[in-house]
């Protein structure tokens, strides 16, 4: 049986709070992990962060390196098992159907971000194969314009596939304007979002191909 998620008004769950310290033990464990930048994470604000996406640990992993409360967009098949599901909504993540523009979803993405809370979101879609950044969907763009907010794009970067004891660099940019998006009430709407995601997407690679920092 899967786990009827239900898009309602409390957003913030009791999970978070109590596994989110355990789970940057976890994290830390497991990997060598930098985080650079996390002050560049507002949370005085609603804010969105686009990130690339390389394993399935990158939210948890994107979400103990910076103090914002944040909320995450998970694959719907993620919540086709019940006690999955409900785990995963406790965490803060909701689901999306990856296969249309799933509206439910983004408007519910909307008022996340109108109640002053963070959100996560990787622009490309889907994991990477080959763990390098690549291009962006429209839903991130989508999301800022309705909300007028900014976005902080994030990068996670690995030069050893994202195994268990790799070391893994994770850099918040400086927050990316929402004017600076372009946005015009007088342009067709999939060009202007495109042109967005497009900017978002090279603020990540330029974050990216920094490396470590060695």
């Amino acid at each position: 049986m899967s786990y009827n998620y239900k898009y309602g008004s409390d957003k913030s769950h009791f999970l978070y709070k109590i596994i989110r310290p355990l789970a940057k033990l976890v994290i830390t464990a497991k990997y060598k992990v930098t985080f650079i930048g996390a002050e560049n994470v507002p949370t005085d604000r609603g804010v969105v962060l686009a990130s690339n996406h390389i394993m399935a640990l990158d939210p948890v992993i994107i979400g103990v390196g910076c103090k914002a409360t944040l909320h995450f967009i998970a694959k719907k098949e993620l919540f086709e098992k019940k006690t999955v599901g409900w785990f995963l909504s406790n965490l803060n993540a909701f689901p999306v159907d990856r296969s249309k523009f799933d509206f439910t979803s983004m408007d519910y993405a909307v008022r996340i971000v109108e109640d002053g809370e963070g959100l996560v979101i990787f622009p490309e879609g889907t994991r990477s194969p080959d763990f390098e950044p690549h291009e962006a969907k429209g839903g991130v763009c989508y999301i800022a314009k309705k909300c007028k907010c900014d976005v902080v794009p994030v990068s996670i970067y690995t030069s050893d596939k994202a195994k268990p004891g790799t070391r893994l660099t994770v850099r918040y940019g400086k927050p990316i304007k929402y004017e600076d998006l372009n946005f015009h009430e007088d342009v067709e709407k999939m060009k202007d979002l495109r042109y967005g995601s497009k900017l978002i997407m090279d603020r990540i690679k330029v974050l990216w191909r920094l490396g470590h920092g060695d």
